[in-house]
Order: structure tokens, then C-alpha cells, then sequence
């Protein structure tokens, strides 16, 4: 069932939701919406109550009228939390996702039951990595969208996984392509004037999972070792021939992977 938020904030924005049960809420990433989590979603919802909005400026749902930030995403799920009455839920991010969870968690760690950062990272970019994405940001400014995204969605991918699934990439390609270039820039630019948040990892007492691609070009794959040991409980799953996009390449066993872990949270007895 697609719901429009009435909030004045994010009005208009759109979130897919379905299933009961402890609600599990998705954040999708960079250049995509809410249709990437199509596989789980159809595994979660026969035992959760299942969002998974489309962030603002993605998808159906608007641009904002304020600047993108991740503090601003973080007040986007919580528009969403008081409109269906929820109190507690477990909250998992894709890549720009799992940044946006970090921010929620930083801030209203009271309302979580677990987070799970999927292909994400708690560390702020490098300064390499911030100039790459302004050189990005350039390009898109300068009607080269369709270039920028042509040769970033692939890098998504692992060597394996493209040779099998060009049909899916052109698809993710189809799905970038409908997001504007102003959000593009606005999404690279949240994410350049992102902070560390290790210490959020540092201090929570909330199981926290970690899904690596061994073959992520986007997160390195020494990087997201170095953060699974950083919170109190961790649970860690390492995906061999696997990208930055589980949700696709391996759809079935991101599923399962989930699955566990949400179950694994709904039996955890906080000490």
C-alpha cells in the first residue's frame, strides 16, 4: 500500500508499506527509491509490518525546501514514525541509508530496537573521496547526469555479478535516471558534509548489523571490518562475489540474512 505523509515538513512524500507485526523500516541509497528493496520486502512483510519510504527528492516523493542533510532525513523518518504511532522499530540502511540511520541513531536511540547498516559506513569520507564526489557534483551541474550515472551503476556491482545481471543494472540505471539532478548534487553534498559517526557505534548498547560485499568498490572492504568491532554487539554477515548491491545480487540471501537478524533482535534480552 503506497502513503502519501501529511506532515508540512516532507508533504507529499510517498512510503510503501505492508505485512504486520514489529515494523522494520528500509532506507534505500544513493540514486535509488524505495523499489530496490522489492525482494526483501516480499520476504519481511510475512512476518513484520514493512516501510520503505522513497527519501525526499527520490522517486514519488518531492524535494524538500530545505537543504538535504542527513539530520533532515533523520526528521524524515520521525515524520513517518508519528504519522503510523510507532514507538519502537528496527531501522536498516542501504549505503546513504545506513548514513541516515547513524544520524537517527544518534538521536533518538530510545526508539530503536536494532539498526543494520547494509553496504554502509559510520566513517566521514576521506578528503580523496570528498573531491571526487564535487567533481560529481559538477558534472551532474553540467547536464552530465546520464554520463555520471552510466558509469557509477556499474561500480555497484561485482565483476560477476555484471556479467549476470545486465538486465538488473539497466533497470537500477532506468530507476537512477528518475531522480533529478538537483537531488543527485544535494544527496553528494549531504554526504561530503556528513561527520563520523563511530561514536554512535561506540556507544550504543543496541545490536548493530554489519552486511559486507566482499567486492564493494564504494566501501572498502578493510573499512567495514574495522567498524564491526566497534559496537557492544555485532552481527556480521561478509557476502564473497558480492558488491555494494546485495538487494540485487543476491536477493535471496540478503533476505535470509535479515530475516535472522530481525529475529535474533525480537528474542535479544537487553541487560
Amino acid at each position: 500500500m503506497q502513503v502519501e505523509l501529511i506532515s508540512k515538513r516532507f508533504q507529499g512524500s510517498q512510503y510503501y508499506k505492508t505485512g504486520k507485526g514489529k515494523p522494520i523500516l528500509l532506507l534505500h541509497g544513493f540514486a535509488e527509491d524505495s523499489h530496490i528493496w522489492e525482494q526483501q520486502i516480499l520476504s519481511l512483510e510475512k512476518e513484520y509490518c514493512v516501510i520503505a519510504p522513497d527519501l525526499p527528492g527520490s522517486g514519488s516523493s518531492p524535494m524538500p525546501q530545505e537543504e538535504i542533510t542527513m539530520e533532515l532525513l533523520s526528521d524524515f523518518v520521525s515524520e513517518i514514525l508519528i504519522q503510523e504511532q510507532i514507538d519502537q522499530f528496527i531501522l536498516m540502511g542501504h549505503s546513504m541509508g545506513g548514513y541516515i540511520a547513524l544520524a537517527f541513531a544518534e538521536q533518538h536511540e530510545d526508539q530503536l530496537l536494532a539498526f543494520s547498516l547494509i553496504h554502509s559506513s559510520a566513517f566521514e569520507d576521506n578528503e580523496e573521496k570528498k573531491e571526487n564526489r564535487r567533481k560529481s557534483i559538477k558534472l551532474i551541474a553540467n547536464d552530465g547526469k546520464e554520463v555520471f550515472l552510466s558509469a557509477m551503476i556499474p561500480n555497484l556491482y561485482s565483476e560477476t555479478s555484471k556479467n549476470r545481471l545486465k538486465n538488473e543494472m539497466a533497470n537500477h540505471l532506468t530507476m537512477a535516471m528518475g531522480i533529478s539532478s538537483n537531488a543527485l548534487q544535494a544527496y553528494y553534498n549531504a554526504m561530503i558534509l556528513r561527520p563520523s559517526r563511530i561514536h554512535v557505534l561506540r556507544n550504543t548498547k543496541l545490536p548493530v548489523q554489519f552486511v559486507i560485499g566482499k567486492e564493494d568498490k564504494a566501501i572498502p572492504f578493510d573499512q567495514s571490518l574495522k567498524q564491526c568491532y566497534i559496537p557492544q554487539i555485532s552481527k556480521v554477515d561478509i557476502l564473497d562475489e558480492i558488491g555494494h548491491s546485495s538487494m540485487v545480487e543476491s536477493p535471496d540471501k540478503l533476505s535470509s540474512i535479515l530475516n535472522s537478524f530481525c529475529k535474533y533482535v525480537l528474542n535479544y534480552k537487553m541487560p
